[in-house]
């Protein structure tokens, strides 16, 4: 494996937890850790963890004497710590606190609920040193009792108390309790000129002393170099190693890959095989109910968009991306329906899951060529498209399915649907028709007949083709030439109106009205509330769809209820309004009806891109004038999630000569400052940046795919170095971090980098199991050559070439750009006769 040297300001990111491939992780008692450098107090090289927020803190920490000069700050070493590997469960440093005195730490996290060290301690100087070594540890409990010294069977420990637990930490060599200010286990090591003494400690935390000092005890006996192969030679076959111009991307792609494997759990018996949790951190793991059923949503499940990603961050491991995809299968309804977010306690996100299962399920079999998962799931797959093209679905019943929910999508965070934002719209998302999900059900049912296709299927091949292309015209149809941009429509009238404030009333009564609007129109009801006390509104609406009289009655379930708000969308749309009458509300409530406005922009609306709809010229005009142009899309740091124009902002700026028409499509003038909008969102998702892309790539735009990437790895690689964690999201303009650390879905984007390097990593299905191809497109787009190793494989592309080199020795050259498939070639048995 590599051998790495990250210090003081390089990209980091040290969790430590139990790793399914080696134990069963404990999913409602799982103790998680994170290797602090530096900073706390006492400054320290501390492990840490809360035990899930059981305790304050628990920390972990060397200290180290020679005379009178004690030292456990790293920023006063004489050597700061310095990384050479990690695994989810292994990490490995050298440092030196004194001039000649070298030290090797390494932790290891055996099971939930135990974690282990070893220190090497060795003297590269002529003469004896005296050293006196403590292993420290701070134990702050919600409630209990903190650490101090404790003789169990003969053997001084350190044991306390918090909420269910009773950590202990043991250390070998016979250790004697500590005279220093922190509670501690202290040995006197006299090391000669040359000689090396070596550490080990074990600290559990099980419910009483003795359990966890025999626990520990256990742990610390195991034979630890047997146990670092074990996890050096798992890790070795399952993870890619990325070599390029720049050692912080090299660092950033291997930390992603660390922490995605440590996001997984074991199967359960919800969850037929391995499944993740969306971050793991050591505020997380534990649950007081003892089943799960108590977890936040980071820990009770993942949605497919999530799953897809994750299986794009681990391309060496397919195996795990094709359990997930059986997983989501597993709970599968009899009417196809499979949900958004199931969990390892049974948890359910009760909402149908975004159509990407059947995409995920060919570039797994892309990579695995594994026809026993298409014969497997392909029924399932079907079944699902089936069930989003339904009524329940598809409710004006024009082949075009709506979403249910904003949480559906991936980014329910977009402010045409959501209350809770400053600029939020916050209409109901069922209202509206999307390009989006014309391009999801596009590239799913594209992939369904590649899988047919695959199977020997032609009938269900073309039924496929057919259906691909059928819904990739309803993405057209959203397309706006003028402004050459996709946009949402309105479910029933397929336009595209532009928002308006129609009127406004304070407290209950009757807005009298008689507006009419030259093209149906679909209105939304907004309260903004004044006081805290409780409000039960009752709203109707009367008006007329060109001659038809149509009513109706709001209440209080009808709205979307936000932080001092409610907003209500009319199921109907209207050519005219005669009155409101609204009742239920306090008399300084602001009450406000407006046209729903379909103008604003998201990046959802770019993924006909990834579906490959529009034609390359149209493509190009998206991507130059919008994506990744820097007054509109392309930001520093990536795509942001939105662009949006405030309500208030039109209706104050916008006159209503410089629009077309009440209800009429919503294209803008040449004059109009819809033309300069004004960021709403500022949030870069990676998920969605990735998907991006890809479509990017599919239009053979691959210098463009660099410059995003590139992009992305700024952000990532900026709170690595600086906040030592990977984070939800990232901010447009600055790339700081927004949202939890290190959470799966803002790990650096190794899938979107091999796809921009034009490499893929194939089983070879002339060598089921044991061998692989390279699967070459176009040219290296980045400015220095790069190298992937993937177990004895190796690819490297220079600038005008790439190199293929097997792990028998052969070698393939090919001058670039070039679109090839490489795959090994057999060697004939040698004549020995």
């Amino acid at each position: 494996m590599r051998d790495w040297t990250l210090g003081p300001g390089d990209p980091l990111a040290l969790t430590l937890v139990a790793d399914f491939r080696f134990c069963t992780p404990d999913y409602v008692n799982d103790h998680i850790w994170e290797l602090k450098t530096g900073g706390g107090d006492p400054p320290a090289l501390a492990l840490y963890t809360t035990y899930g927020l059981r305790a304050r803190r628990m920390r972990i920490f060397p200290r180290f004497t020679i005379g009178s000069q004690s030292i456990s700050d790293p920023a006063a070493f004489f050597i700061p710590p310095r990384l050479h590997s990690f695994y989810p469960n292994f990490l490995s440093l050298d440092f030196s606190p004194f001039s000649k005195l070298e030290v090797t730490a390494e932790y290891w996290a055996p099971d939930s609920h135990a974690t282990a060290g070893r220190f090497t301690v060795t003297n590269r100087g002529e003469e004896t040193t005296n050293l006196l070594f403590e292993l420290c540890g701070q134990l702050t409990p919600q409630e209990g009792q903190s650490l101090a010294p404790l003789s169990l069977q003969l053997v001084n420990v350190l044991a306390g108390h918090c909420a269910d637990l009773a950590p202990v930490i043991f250390l070998t060599g016979g250790p004697q309790p500590g005279p220093g200010p922190y509670p501690s286990l202290t040995l006197v090591l006299a090391l000669s000129g040359g000689g090396m003494r070596t550490l080990t400690w074990a600290q559990a935390a099980l419910s009483t002393p003795t359990e966890s000092f025999d626990h520990a005890r256990k742990i610390a006996a195991r034979h630890w170099e047997a146990e670092r192969a074990k996890i050096e030679n798992v890790n070795s076959s399952q993870t890619i190693d990325v070599i390029t111009g720049d050692p912080e991307w090299d660092a950033a792609f291997a930390l992603g890959q660390k922490t995605a494997f440590g996001l997984f759990f074991g199967s359960s018996q919800h969850l037929p095989y391995p499944s993740f949790m969306l971050t793991r951190q050591p505020d997380q793991g534990y649950s007081p109910r003892g089943d799960g059923s108590d977890y936040g949503h980071l820990w009770s499940g993942q949605s497919i968009l999530e799953a897809g990603w994750l299986s794009s961050l681990i391309p060496g491991s397919p195996g795990l991306a094709a359990g997930l995809i059986r997983n989501f299968l597993a709970g599968q309804s009899e009417a196809g329906a499979v949900d958004g977010k199931p969990g390892l306690a049974g948890q359910l996100g009760r909402w149908l899951a975004a159509p990407l299962l059947a995409n995920l399920t060919w570039q797994t079999f892309q990579q695995t060529q594994d026809l026993e998962l298409l014969r497997e799931v392909q029924p399932g797959l079907e079944a699902f498209i089936n069930c989003w093209m339904s009524t329940a679905h598809d409710r004006d019943g024009d082949g075009f399915p709506e979403w249910d929910l904003p949480l559906q999508t991936g980014l329910e965070d977009n402010a045409a649907f959501n209350v809770w934002l400053a600029n939020g719209q916050g209409a109901d998302i069922s209202t509206s028709e999307s390009p989006a999900m014309a391009a999801l059900l596009c590239r799913e049912t594209q992939a369904l007949a590649l899988i047919a296709s695959v199977l020997d299927q032609p009938d269900k091949c073309k039924k496929w083709e057919t259906e691909s292309k059928r819904v990739s015209l309803l993405a057209e149809e959203c397309w706006d030439k003028e402004e050459a941009r996709y946009h949402w429509r309105d479910r029933d009238t397929h336009l595209s109106p532009a928002g308006k404030l129609i009127r406004t009333r304070r407290g209950p009564g009757t807005i009298a009205l008689a507006r009419k609007f030259q093209q149906p129109v679909r209105l939304l009801i907004r309260i903004e509330l004044v006081g805290e006390a409780t409000r039960r509104p009752e709203i109707i609406l009367n008006g007329l769809n060109h001659e038809t009289p149509q009513c109706e009655h709001f209440e209080r379930k009808d709205f979307h209820w936000g932080p001092g708000l409610a907003v209500a969308t009319t199921r109907m749309v209207y050519t005219s309004i005669v009155e409101i009458v609204v009742n239920g509300l306090e008399k300084r409530d602001r009450v406000s009806v407006s046209i729903m406005d379909f103008s604003s922009e998201d990046m959802t609306l770019f993924l006909p891109l990834w579906a490959g709809i529009p034609d390359p010229s149209r493509a190009l005009d998206l991507v130059k004038g919008t994506i990744l142009a820097p007054d509109w899309f392309g930001g520093k740091f990536g795509i942001p999630d939105c662009y949006i124009v405030p309500v208030a902002a039109r209706d104050e700026v916008v006159p209503v000569a410089a629009r077309e028409k009440e209800g009429a499509s919503s294209k803008k003038t040449a004059t109009s400052p819809f033309q300069q909008p004004t960021p709403s969102c500022s949030t870069v998702h990676l998920p969605w940046n990735a998907l991006i892309g890809e479509g990017l790539l599919k239009y053979d735009l691959r210098q463009e795919a660099a410059v995003l990437t590139t992009r992305l790895m700024a952000a990532v690689i900026r709170n690595l170095k600086q906040e030592h964690a990977f984070a939800l999201a990232y901010h447009v303009d600055s790339g700081a971090a927004i949202g939890e650390r290190n959470p799966v879905q803002g790990l650096a984007p190794l899938g979107l980098f091999l796809g921009t390097l034009g490499v893929r990593i194939e089983s070879d299905p002339g060598k089921p199991g044991s061998g692989h191809r390279v699967v070459l497109s176009g040219k290296n787009p980045f400015p220095w050559p790069v190298t992937v190793k993937y177990r004895g494989l190796t690819i490297t592309r220079g600038a005008d070439a790439s190199v293929v080199t097997f792990p028998d020795g052969q070698t393939v050259r090919l001058d670039d750009p070039t679109d090839a498939v490489v795959s090994l070639i057999p060697v004939p048995p040698r004549d020995t006769g």
